[in-house]
């Protein structure tokens, strides 16, 4: 068990990061990461590209100052994106939320978040935990995708 909220942010987000790394990792082969079916118009590449974006924009440049600069509708258009540079893209988030949240303390992060992301004000720990569903919201969608993909 961990002690305080930011190393059990720092615990989960690290968990949920590593599962997305094993699920690129499973797909069979490049193409498959890519492959749309059926009514499925998020293949498991671009929700990749799109958790990454989305934890680099919302921990590392909201709340580190990082500098990154997101490209969201590039998120849900790329295609053929290599594996080898999706598994890159979540080793680079997972370094920088990392290293953001341990800049953190618990008094801090009870603070409100800077942006209005949601529509309404909230605390910096109430949007971790949105960002922490949101990934595992995908991460399912990408577990599934990649099971269907390859049956």
């Amino acid at each position: 068990m961990k002690n305080t909220l930011i190393e059990s942010f720092v615990f989960l987000f690290e968990r949920e990061l590593d599962k997305l790394e094993a699920e690129i990792k499973q797909y069979p082969d490049e193409a498959s990461v890519w492959k749309l079916e059926g009514d499925i118009k998020n293949p498991g590449g671009n929700l990749c590209l799109h958790l990454c974006g989305n934890l680099q924009q919302y921990i590392g440049e909201q709340l580190g100052h990082s500098g990154y600069q997101r490209n969201r509708p590039l998120e849900f258009s790329a295609r053929d994106v290599s594996r080898a540079q999706l598994l890159n893209e979540i080793q680079k988030t997972k370094l920088v939320v990392s290293a953001t949240l341990r800049k953190l303390d618990d008094e801090s992060i009870r603070q409100m978040y800077p942006e209005e992301v949601l529509g309404y004000p909230m605390t910096t720990v109430f949007f971790l935990t949105h960002l922490l569903a949101h990934l595992g919201y995908h991460l399912g969608q990408i577990n599934y995708h990649r099971r269907l993909i390859g049956r």
